[in-house]
């Protein structure tokens, strides 16, 4: 992967999520709550195996998922972790916002 497109993605992917966890933050008033369901969002991207296997057949879904994580390349994972550190720094920003007096979030 050219090291162009590879510091894009990373920026796409922190912008991303730092959105979606500031707007899902101001409506559900949750600091947190993106930062938390990221590793279910990250799965999604990553796993072909539908959710609902994860709780039918459990012990095969989760070997497949294990193989998978294992196989990233370096890349990916350096993307996926830019959506993560997005979706903590919105909880970040959020808790500074809040400590500030912004009652709104």
């Amino acid at each position: 992967m050219n090291i162009a497109i590879l510091l894009i993605s990373m920026l796409l992917f922190f912008v991303l999520f730092y959105g979606i966890g500031f707007l899902l933050n101001m409506l559900l008033r949750m600091t947190w709550i993106m930062a938390i369901a990221y590793p279910i969002v990250a799965i999604l991207i990553i796993d072909d195996v539908p959710f609902i296997q994860y709780f039918r057949n459990s012990g095969d879904s989760f070997s497949q998922l294990g193989t998978k994580i294992t196989s990233l390349a370096p890349a990916d994972i350096l993307i996926l972790s830019s959506g993560l550190a997005g979706a903590i720094f919105a909880g970040i920003t959020m808790r500074i916002l809040r400590q500030k007096g912004y009652r709104m979030f």
